[in-house]
């Protein structure tokens, strides 16, 4: 059902309803009205990565370890796994009339917020650092979730609107305020084009932008969401954020008056309290009854397009869909796909004919949480690191280990401080190669109140690893044996001497909850790693002359504003192989460029590898700092062989943000095709320099 007809299908029943019955269908636990044949629903949904907090579900990598795979298609299709689950578990409760929460067929999903600064405890949940990588990815997930069917198979939501990304624990009370040039150039872009692309929700921030609470927003919600941009779908609160009006940010005095700004301002559906209040905001003249309806139907066209009210073609979608051997096999795809390599002296793949004895230890290795991250969905199967090279390598090679150190406690039983230690370096001591899995899970970095790390109210302090974890890796180390380490986190990380000293080092992030099995074929050669860095990875020391967590200017910010050298640059990632662009050209055509690209593979190893086409604008003084991401395609080259990639890129990603927050055309524009950025430090790391072609 197309928005014009499920628009005028919800005009004429709220149309129907008192006014009392209409204001009660904007609270996100929206009851039923018996007398008109409506059915109570409950709109909080989630599906991250993956169908969440609704019993079993396929379990994909964490939304940051997609942005690692660099594969649009990947997630549209991770996207349609998660909409055809969501549609069986509704399809049952409904049966069952069980229509509460995480039962519903509208997903607070993707979170399309910019992962700016390393600290943050809810980057995880993003796209990385880049805006034109974020809506990429964004976009392919709302089509996987919404679908192209008659009705929509399930609605995303696109959050959170806008400028947020913490800190956490001053998300309630903290007013942002962006320069132009910040503002649409880095933190709309990925929004807008999620509006482009017809995602049915948007769900606003905590925080305030220029003095106004992203919920009650009027330039945000009314001038350019609606205004500018014509967005038509529902508007969602984050939850308890319009409380947060009079509590918190002091714009209002009561609730009523919080309720009535946010109602104002086009938040339709509120998840919180605050909306109890409506109709005595009504009683007192701060709003019109219109204003009630609006939301109403704004509601309840979303409710008639997904076919809850008059059914749909995915009614017949059977419980069977749940965790099936097809979605579990997307989902082994993800997470092969997520993982970063970010060295290799050669010792990987492991070899099996030399090593016997592998020591396998850290606090993650064995750890479900590590596997998950947060909103997470329940699996019936998890498979950890240990776990997946148990099953791996069978009686081939002994498999020694041990937990080493607690996640972060200073002791792991009532011993001493560090306890487990030197358990840790006997095992070492007896194996011909170390495993170290070490890492954080949501308990370190996550949201506000969800984490237990209080003092920082789910943000990390710094970037190392807890101090229980960094004496484990120094102690492992000093054994001397082959090291790799592989880390389960969801941000960038300094692993301090095991820069220098591991022998091999991979990011696996959070890798879902039978990643374990993916990280042990990567380990042992049965696939090559693939995946690219979507965020920058600094040197701890480097915060010191970064921004303040709190400002959020761009300057020193991510790889576009980035000026020092980093531990490891945004698009960096090793394979087996070594892929390299050998030629490329470029033709310009009236609305998109066509970019064809050469790459051999002179490695001993079959790889998928992922070409990235950077653009500069030389000469222009509103370009970012270095070259952008336009572009990226996902290639497989046999060793020795040669393939043919065309990307096709929009003429629009060339222009340039000025101050006044304009896209303009300035400069002469460059672009760079390569396997990572075209800078002097990933030319180091691989060895090759990327293909330089001017327009």
């Amino acid at each position: 059902m197309n928005r014009i007809e499920a628009r005028k299908k919800a005009e004429a029943l709220v149309a129907k309803m008192t006014v009392e019955e209409a204001a009660s269908q904007l609270r996100y636990d929206a009851p039923g009205i018996e007398r008109l044949g409506v059915p109570a629903y409950n709109w909080w949904n989630e599906a991250l990565h993956g169908v969440a907090r609704a019993g079993v579900a396929t379990s994909f990598p964490q939304a940051i370890g997609l942005a690692a795979t660099f594969d649009g298609d990947l997630v549209k299709r991770l996207g349609d796994v998660a909409s055809t689950e969501g549609r069986a578990k509704y399809n049952e409760s409904a049966r069952q009339d069980d229509r509460n929460i995480y039962k519903g067929l509208t997903f607070w999903s993707p979170n399309i917020n910019i992962f700016r600064d390393p600290r943050w405890g809810r980057g995880q949940e993003t796209y990385g650092e880049d805006p034109f990588l974020t809506a990429t990815m964004g976009k392919n997930y709302v089509r996987g979730l919404q679908g192209d069917g008659e009705t929509m198979k399930a609605a995303a939501c696109a959050k959170h609107f806008a400028v947020h990304s913490g800190p956490e624990g001053l998300r309630h009370s903290f007013d942002v305020r962006p320069s132009k040039k910040d503002m649409y150039e880095t933190y709309l872009p990925a929004f807008k084009e999620l509006v482009d692309e017809g995602v049915e929700a948007i769900m606003g921030a905590y925080n305030r932008v220029n003095g106004e609470p992203c919920c009650g927003s009027k330039e945000l919600n009314v001038d350019i969401l609606r205004g500018d941009w014509g967005f038509e779908g529902h508007y969602v609160s984050d939850c308890g954020a319009i409380a947060d009006f009079h509590q918190y940010h002091k714009v209002t005095e009561t609730p009523e008056e919080s309720a009535a700004l946010a109602l104002k301002n086009g938040c339709d559906v509120n998840c919180g309290g605050t909306y109890q209040y409506i109709l005595r905001a009504l009683d007192m003249g701060l709003i019109d009854e219109q204003d009630i309806r609006q939301a109403a139907v704004r509601a309840f066209t979303c409710r008639y397009m997904l076919g809850i009210m008059e059914g749909s073609e995915f009614d017949s979608v059977p419980y069977s869909a749940v965790e099936c051997r097809e979605h579990l096999a997307t989902a082994h795809e993800a997470s092969l796909k997520s993982c970063v390599m970010l060295k290799n002296d050669g010792i990987l793949p492991l070899d099996t004919n030399k090593i016997k004895t592998l020591a396998v230890v850290g606090p993650n290795a064995n750890s479900r949480f590590s596997l998950i991250g947060n909103y997470w969905g329940t699996s019936s199967r998890y498979i950890t690191v240990l776990e997946g090279l148990q099953d791996a390598l069978g009686d081939d090679v002994r498999v020694l280990f041990s937990e080493g150190s607690h996640l972060f406690k200073d002791r792991i039983e009532l011993g001493p401080n560090d306890d487990r230690v030197s358990e840790a370096v006997t095992v070492a001591q007896h194996a011909d190669a170390v495993l170290l899995v070490v890492g954080l899970d949501e308990t370190l970095e996550g949201e506000e109140g969800d984490a237990y790390n209080a003092s920082y109210s789910g943000d990390k302090p710094d970037l190392y690893l807890p101090r229980t974890q960094r004496n484990l890796v120094k102690k492992v180390l000093e054994v001397g044996k082959p090291t790799i380490v592989v880390m389960l986190a969801g941000s960038s990380m300094d692993l301090e001497d095991a820069n220098e000293k591991a022998s091999a080092i991979l990011q696996g992030w959070y890798p879902g909850a039978r990643g374990g099995k993916a990280i042990a074929e990567l380990l042992l050669g049965k696939k090559s790693p693939s995946g690219k860095l979507p965020l920058t990875f600094y040197y701890n020391k480097q915060l010191e002359t970064m921004p303040a967590f709190e400002d959020y200017g761009m300057k020193g910010r991510t790889y576009r504003y980035f000026t020092d050298k980093p531990l490891y640059p945004f698009g960096f990632g090793l394979t087996y192989g070594d892929c390299f662009v050998s030629c490329a050209k470029a033709e310009q055509g009236e609305e998109k460029t066509k970019v064809i690209c050469k790459v051999k593979n002179a490695g001993k190893m079959d790889t998928e590898d992922v070409v990235q086409i950077y653009c500069q604008n030389e000469g222009s003084e509103n370009a970012p700092v270095n070259p952008r991401l336009c572009g990226f395609k996902r290639v497989f080259v046999k060793s020795g062989g040669e393939a043919e990639v065309e990307i096709e890129i929009e003429n629009k990603r060339f222009l340039v943000v000025n101050e006044e927050g304009r896209s303009v055309q300035e400069g002469k524009v460059v672009l760079y095709a390569g396997m990572g950025q075209p800078d002097a430090y990933t030319k180091e790391l691989t060895g090759h320099e990327s293909v330089r072609m001017e327009l």
